[in-house]
């Protein structure tokens, strides 16, 4: 038997972390008794953590391309490819990862998801038809929607999306008008207060007091101020 190798340790540096949610360990780790699927799953955190860009997804490719990770899987008589198949299809069976179909012109890219509020959205937003096909293996999906949404305005001019603050920016989507989100992250970002409590301050302010100051170009620093105070306020925490 060939001996194991001693692991050298972790770094102290946190840029090196990578989170992984809570529930891996309060419901996944007991549960999981397959090592390849435990694998994938892990390897699809790693991987979505380092993803750019507002969709993070998997393709097939992506953990293929991946010499050392499809080495590591167990596969007895089954050939790499097969295993990574098989641990996929648990992973997905478990609802861990969410697998959708992207139509193309002659085929179908298959592309996965981690189960969490961003991509359930993805899921639902494909099956709707709203994403389309780019012709680019690399980078398939081409948003379809006239404005962007309020998760793509949250990590384009706020900062990255966590599970949590997701479910926020959901509640939020639904309680608003989107042209008054896009309207409130830009006061945002003017002011110099990229922060969504900041943010919701100012749509909260405006479904109670009326949003006429500012269709009519009015800005009074009364406003603002009542702005500024809310979003200081000591309540829960949000980027």
């Amino acid at each position: 038997m060939q001996a194991t190798q001693a692991f050298s340790g972790f770094s102290d540096h946190q840029q090196n972390a990578i989170p992984v949610p809570l529930e891996f360990f309060q419901e996944l780790l007991t549960t999981i008794n397959d090592v390849n699927e435990l694998k994938v799953i892990l390897f699809a955190v790693w991987f979505l953590h380092r993803r750019r860009g507002v969709v993070r997804y998997l393709l097939l490719s992506d953990f293929q391309k991946d010499v050392a990770f499809m080495r590591g899987l167990v596969c007895g008589d089954s050939s790499p490819q097969e295993a990574l198949s098989l641990a996929l299809s648990r992973a997905v069976d478990r609802g861990v990862l969410l697998r959708a179909l992207l139509p193309s012109k002659d085929t179908e890219v298959e592309l996965f998801f981690l189960n969490n509020s961003l991509g359930r959205a993805a899921v639902q937003a494909i099956q709707q038809g709203k994403w389309r096909f780019t012709g680019k293996i690399e980078s398939p999906i081409e948003i379809g929607q006239e404005s962007p949404n309020i998760y793509r305005l949250y990590e384009q001019h706020i900062g990255p999306l966590t599970p949590l603050l997701a479910d926020t920016l959901r509640e939020a989507e639904a309680s608003y008008p989107p042209e008054w989100i896009e309207e409130a992250v830009q006061i945002a970002v003017e002011r110099n207060a990229r922060n969504w409590r900041y943010v919701e301050a100012i749509l909260k302010r405006w479904k109670e007091e009326g949003k006429g100051e500012r269709k009519t170009g009015a800005d009074p620093q009364e406003t603002l101020r009542k702005y500024a105070e809310q979003w200081q306020k000591p309540h829960r925490k949000s980027r």
